[in-house]
């Protein structure tokens, strides 16, 4: 896998995840930051594309969506993506081993009926959320991991958060992490992006309201049939052991997200 030349500014801060956890709204805040350097598009999806030669990788075209006068500030990419399709983290890792990587998580379950929601409104889901979660899974046994599919139905697939983890601890050391819960960003914003500031060694974040972006159109999700306790026992017990294990990994406390108080 090739190596970005020495020479050319990397892009150096990475939100890889989750899919529906916030990130949009943080992307509105990262925009603020005067030292920080957004792409043209908050998603570049450079290193989940499976098309590019990654045995002889270019990354001209990544370079070009940052601004070229943008000097010293910290370039950023935030596409939740990363940290759930494999290797995009090992791609990320041989590009600018140095980076910094934040993730933002969310209760399995919640993110799951948001995911869902957003397939629906966008008309790429017919299933009902129930059987989605059940049999429905069955379209993403019968592809392999990298196939499109796994972009559209992996409602549960992308809430074993244990699991991507443990993959970016293999790519990158302890303390290139940022692990956060987008409760906790949604109830204080400030706090939250003081440890992003700390995090990435940067000035604070300039004060403003809190951002709430990607919200769900009403319109666009008529007809949907809401989750039962049923479907939400039934995600909490598939997630159980991998939350047990993400929350010793990441020292966070999930006892107050949902799908560990119904496990």
């Amino acid at each position: 896998m090739a190596k970005a030349a020495s020479d050319q500014k990397l892009v150096s801060v990475f939100v890889c995840g989750v899919q529906k956890g916030g990130t949009t709204s943080l992307h509105a805040h990262f925009l603020e930051h005067p030292a920080l350097s957004g792409a043209k598009k908050k998603e570049l999806h450079f290193f989940d594309k499976e098309k590019r030669n990654w045995t002889n990788t270019r990354y001209k075209k990544l370079h070009e969506a940052f601004p070229a006068d943008d000097g010293d500030r910290l370039r950023f990419d935030i596409t939740p993506i990363y940290g759930y399709w494999p290797s995009a983290i090992e791609r990320i890792a041989a590009y600018n081993p140095k980076a910094k990587l934040i993730y933002l998580f969310r209760d399995p379950f919640e993110r799951a009926w948001s995911q869902y929601c957003m397939e629906y409104a966008r008309k790429k889901e017919t299933l009902p959320f129930a059987a989605a979660i059940r049999g429905g899974r069955e379209r993403l046994s019968e592809v392999g991991a990298l196939a499109p599919k796994q972009r559209i139905y992996s409602y549960l697939e992308r809430g074993f958060y244990g699991a991507q983890v443990r993959r970016v601890l293999e790519s990158f050391p302890r303390e290139q992490l940022l692990f956060l819960k987008s409760d906790e960003f949604a109830k204080d914003h400030a706090a939250t992006l003081a440890k992003i500031a700390a995090f990435l060694k940067i000035p604070p974040f300039p004060a403003s309201a809190a951002k709430r972006k990607n919200a769900r159109s009403v319109a666009k999700t008529e007809g949907l049939v809401p989750p039962t306790e049923e479907d939400r026992a039934l995600v909490a017990a598939l997630v159980h052991d991998d939350l047990v294990e993400f929350a010793k990994l990441t020292g966070l406390d999930v006892s107050n997200w949902p799908s560990a108080k119904v496990a």
